[in-house]
């Protein structure tokens, strides 16, 4: 069962982090057009999953990807890892980064190399992109081709995207509003804060606006409000609609001794997304893979 919809119901990082919670294994198609009216193209990006964690990623369909990968950077000719995977039968259920490495051929440094720009560069730019159209096709078939033979959780993948990313763009509409507050979850998933998101973190069920959070903390409240997107998207915090503004309080006052957390957290759901678009949603995660 395909599943298709746009970013502007659901950006591309709550797509994935439902994909994780799902532990889904299938294609993700990514659609978009670049350029203007009268000089534009389609461009198109792939991205590849595996019981929720993310594989693979490329622009084409004809598992060259890798390869032209490898030999632009002079590591192996193309002519040879085609002959070592025609040659080396094991290699027809091994990702083909792993056969090369069991050849002597690729160091595991090297498909750390490969998996962060086939991948995380090309993932968390598309994070930048606002209107596109996806596709995620559960019957699809993983290409070893494409494979290093590494993955990542989509939540590590949400994580580093959404911290390096500079134009916030395309996500704007996706930010909690200043006058709301936070909520912690039953359940939180257990990842690694830095020191801006903790200070956030301390504010969860406080009742101060994201507004006052930002005055309290002396730092922009578009800042704030980008870091509780990020909470709430990996699915540590809820937004909290208050009816007015709370007083701010003292940061102390609302410290929160939490060391660890738990994986495991839905999506909150947005207000914009429309009904059935959620209706498709409830019935694929129901779906098998």
């Amino acid at each position: 069962m395909a599943i298709t919809g746009n970013f502007a119901d659901f950006s591309l990082p709550e797509l994935l982090h439902f994909l994780e919670q799902g532990q889904k294994t299938g294609l993700l198609y990514i659609g978009f057009v670049v350029g203007d009216t009268k000089n534009c193209t389609t461009q198109a990006y792939y991205i590849w999953l595996q019981q929720g964690r993310v594989i693979a990623a490329a622009d084409r369909l004809d598992e060259k990807g890798l390869m032209s990968m490898i030999a632009q950077r002079g590591w192996i000719s193309e002519r040879v890892i085609s002959r070592v995977i025609k040659v080396d039968a094991s290699s027809t259920n091994t990702p083909m980064g792993l056969c090369l490495k069991s050849q002597g051929l690729l160091e595991p440094e090297q498909l750390k190399i490969l998996f962060n720009t086939q991948v995380l560069q090309q993932v968390c730019a598309l994070f930048q992109i606002k209107d596109a159209l996806f596709t995620f096709d559960a019957t699809a078939n993983l290409p070893l081709a494409e494979m290093t033979g590494l993955s990542m959780s989509a939540t590590e993948i949400i994580l580093q995207g959404l911290r390096t990313l500079r134009d916030w763009t395309a996500l704007a509409d996706k930010l909690p509003k200043c006058t709301s507050g936070l909520s912690s979850l039953p359940k939180q998933p257990q990842i690694p804060l830095n020191a801006q998101e903790w200070q956030l973190w301390e504010f969860v069920n406080s009742e101060v606006s994201l507004e006052n959070i930002a005055n309290q903390l002396r730092i922009s409240t578009e800042t704030v409000q980008q870091i509780a997107f990020l909470l709430i998207v990996v699915g540590l915090a809820e937004e909290h609609f208050m009816g007015a503004v709370s007083p701010m309080s003292t940061l102390e006052e609302y410290t929160h001794p939490v060391a660890s957390v738990e994986v495991g957290q839905e999506l909150p759901e947005k207000p914009i997304v429309s009904q059935s678009f959620l209706k498709s949603l409830v019935g694929f995660l129901r779906g098998k893979t």
